[in-house]
Formats: C-alpha cells, structure tokens, sequence
C-alpha cells in the first residue's frame, strides 16, 4: 500500500469517527494529512464526510495547488497554513460541532480568545502535564475570503508556539496533531472543553 493509499485510508476513519460524534453533518468540514514527500492528502470539495471514499481524496502541494486535477476544499489555504508554521504536523482536522459552533456565537464580538484553564484534560495536549496552566484559542470571524482569513491567523501562530487549534465564529474549529491518533484526541478534547465552556456561561459564570 502506497504512502497516498493509507493517508487516504485514514482519512476515511476520521471521517466515519466524526460523522458518529455529529461533528461533521451534511458535507461540513475538511481534513488533511502531510505525506512523506511533503504532498498532502485533503479531503475533495463536497464530500460527504461520512461516506468518504478513495476517490474523495486528492493530492496537492504544500501551497495548495492540485497535482490531480481535482477540486480541493474550499478551505485548503487554511490546511497548508498549517502545515507551513508547523513543520512537525502531520494531521489537520476541521470539525463543525455543535458545542464549537454554539459557543464561537455566544462569545462577546470583542472576545478574540478563548482560554482555557484548570481543566484536567488540558493534559491530553502536547507539552502539558499539568491542569495548572492556561491555554488560549483564537477567535475569528467567519469569513469566505480564505486567503484573508488565513492571513489574519499568521500572527497567531508567529506568537504562540503552543496553539493546538482555534476557533472560527459559527463555522467550528480547528485542530492537528503529529499523527492522526493525536489529531483525535485533541478534537475529542476540545469537543469537552468546549461543551464545559458552555455550560458554565449558561450558569453564569
């Protein structure tokens, strides 16, 4: 089996894996993986991601330009971003969950980050092996100028070599990981990290 024919496979698993949280309804969200070459496998424009097939993955360069001929997702800039600030990622997954969704809109419009604090399952990112620290996700509004909103997120990365995902308004998140095992585990993270936030402004706090 080719480098390209198990990134695909795999993708199809974090497809299958995210559809049955709920995280991926209809034909939302995109994912990636970096191959040996350099190349990345990235999920084809309107996929279904819950029914990913070998044919609903594509090549492209790390710039993001087709080496199939294929249609790559709408937000490919934001994948090879990524991967060009992180050069040891290996995994880029974009979910659109309800808990990301809901809580990206109930945030003050002057909140440009959420952080996350004293949770335990902080400890499931890399680097972290206490709840005593202080994560922060950027918040940005949504935007269909993809080349913009791309740019709008370098400084982010540039100041925070820690960042393991951010948050989009109404539109999900996104997260990566070295490997794919990572790169879920830090959306199964996230998704209860995200769903606590919540639930606290319900309370009030």
């Amino acid at each position: 089996m080719s480098d390209f024919e198990k990134k695909q496979q795999s993708l199809i698993f974090a497809g299958q894996s995210l559809y049955a949280k709920g995280m991926v309804p209809a034909t939302s969200g995109n994912f990636s993986a970096k191959m040996g070459d350099g190349n990345i496998s990235i999920t084809v424009s309107g996929a279904h991601k819950g029914r990913l097939v070998e044919s609903d993955i594509m090549q492209i360069d790390i710039d993001g330009n087709s080496l199939d001929g294929k249609k790559p997702s709408a937000e490919t800039l934001l994948h090879t971003q990524i991967y060009q600030q992180r050069s040891n990622i290996g995994v880029v997954l974009h979910p659109h969950s309800v808990n990301s969704t809901v809580l990206s809109h109930v945030m003050k419009s002057d909140e440009q980050t959420l952080v996350l604090q004293n949770y335990e399952l902080l400890k499931a990112f890399p680097g972290i092996d206490s709840h005593e620290c202080r994560v922060e996700v950027p918040v940005l509004d949504n935007d269909q100028n993809i080349q913009r909103l791309a740019a709008n997120l370098t400084p982010y990365f540039q100041s925070n070599p820690m960042m393991i995902g951010y948050l989009i308004r109404g539109h999900g998140f996104y997260t990566w990981g070295e490997t794919m095992d990572d790169a879920l585990r830090h959306v199964e993270a996230f998704e209860f990290l995200f769903e606590c936030e919540l639930q606290l402004r319900r309370l009030g706090h």
